[in-house]
């Protein structure tokens, strides 16, 4: 067991190109020179720019596979990919809270791929979605996400008008006006993230390797607005690293 580096776990999906899920989370953890875990909730038939099927892991094997790790290892901190529906999402976070209350928590809600497949439907019934947020640090959705796990959340001037029981990073690249501006809603303010003047290009699983990121960067004990903005230029680099949709990793 190593006794420098700190442990960081993702729960996600399985996507055999490596460019999201799991494999990219682990790259992202490795070059972190953090020790990556991780733990399948899904595994699936994609490549970068098409998403065919998707077989969900038993929610109790999960829940084993938690168990086991957490009774050997001390994990900092922990990300959360796609999963079926809420109240799988709980069920997890449960668990994690009461066996390691102080493990950081990073959600990247992936709703839908690229490709329009629907991974989690949200209901109209938000409790459970406001007791997942409760037990979560930080989550990291885009605008299309935003949109739909709180309808009209946004005022004119970028500002939250719903309560939300969570730190949130509310990703730009999806917005048509603030391209590349990423807004982080801390619990009194809100600080925004501007690109750098490095050409970048759109990559398959951006997300799942920024949400890493971010969990690798608190796992090494920077505070959450610290860990965002290093994770932001962590990604400009994977997304400038090539003109296709599958990027490299790499810090330096």
């Amino acid at each position: 067991m190593s006794k420098n580096r700190p442990f960081v776990l993702s729960i996600a999906g399985l996507d055999p190109t490596g460019g999201a899920g799991i494999l990219a989370d682990t790259k992202t953890f490795e070059q972190h020179q953090v020790n990556g875990f991780a733990i399948i909730t899904a595994n699936t038939i994609q490549t970068e720019n098409a998403f065919f099927e998707i077989q969900w892991t038993d929610l109790n094997f999960v829940i084993r596979s938690i168990e086991k790790l957490f009774e050997q290892y001390q994990i900092k901190a922990v990300k959360i990919g796609i999963v079926p529906n809420l109240n799988f999402l709980n069920k997890i976070l449960s668990l994690i809270k009461l066996l390691s209350p102080t493990t950081k928590i990073v959600w990247d809600p992936v709703l839908k791929s690229t490709s329009r497949f629907e991974f989690m439907k949200v209901e109209n019934d938000d409790s459970d979605l406001n007791t997942a947020l409760s037990k979560i640090d930080l989550i990291t959705p885009n605008y299309n996400e935003m949109e739909l796990l709180f309808p009209d959340f946004i005022d004119d001037d970028g500002n939250l008008k719903t309560d939300i029981t969570t730190t949130v990073l509310l990703k730009g690249g999806h917005h048509p006006d603030t391209i590349g501006i990423d807004r982080l809603y801390l619990k009194n303010e809100r600080v925004d993230l501007f690109p750098s003047n490095m050409e970048c290009c759109e990559k398959h699983g951006s997300g799942c390797v920024l949400s890493s990121a971010i969990a690798a960067n608190l796992a090494l004990d920077q505070d959450l607005e610290t860990a965002c903005k290093n994770a932001k230029i962590y990604i400009e680099k994977y997304l400038s690293s090539s003109s296709t949709l599958i990027g490299y990793h790499y810090v330096h």
